[in-house]
């Protein structure tokens, strides 16, 4: 099974409930984006292929999704990767944003 403290998951792999404290959450509008799409966490947790608490951990900026699942996100949403999450506005280079 999975090591301590990792869940298994469907697809494969095994979801860590807590990113790493030296990893910064990366901001998102999954919560904004599942609302306006009308889904529950359990409908987009199964067009990802995640547990439907990933979805919250995901939401409530716990955990940081892998590339493959950021982009099953951006399928799902019909917008690119950077329009799903977004650098915080005071990180230097980020165009189009203002403090």
């Amino acid at each position: 099974g999975p090591a301590p403290g990792r869940r298994s998951r469907p697809g494969g792999g095994a979801v860590t409930g807590r990113r790493p404290a030296d990893e910064p959450p990366i901001p998102n509008r999954i919560a904004e984006l599942r609302v306006q799409a009308g889904l529950s966490r359990i409908d987009l947790s199964a067009l990802v292929g995640v547990n439907w608490q990933t979805i919250g951990y995901l939401e409530r900026g716990e955990y940081n999704p892998s590339l493959a699942l950021a982009f099953r996100l951006a399928d799902v949403f019909g917008l690119p990767i950077e329009e799903i999450f977004v650098r915080k506005a005071t990180e230097p280079g980020d165009p189009g944003r203002s403090a």
